[in-house]
């Protein structure tokens, strides 16, 4: 498993278990593999995981409030 097949299956499960619906894990994950991409370096040393990750959350709410 590569860099981003990595970020992609663990942003989208996170997401899921978070309450998002799977179609919304689904693109905001692609979203946090642009941002990967994008990206030159993250914003701490180990830090890249939880950058795209952020990108991924903000995303979601945007499409989908969080249930309760």
């Amino acid at each position: 498993m590569n860099h981003p097949d990595f970020i992609h299956a663990n942003v989208k499960s996170k997401l899921i278990s978070d309450g998002f619906d799977i179609s919304v894990a689904q693109m905001c994950a692609n979203k946090a593999v642009d941002h990967y991409r994008s990206s030159g370096s993250a914003s701490g040393r180990g830090k890249m995981f939880d950058d795209c990750f952020r990108i991924a959350k903000a995303w979601a709410m945007k499409y989908q409030p969080k249930k309760k």
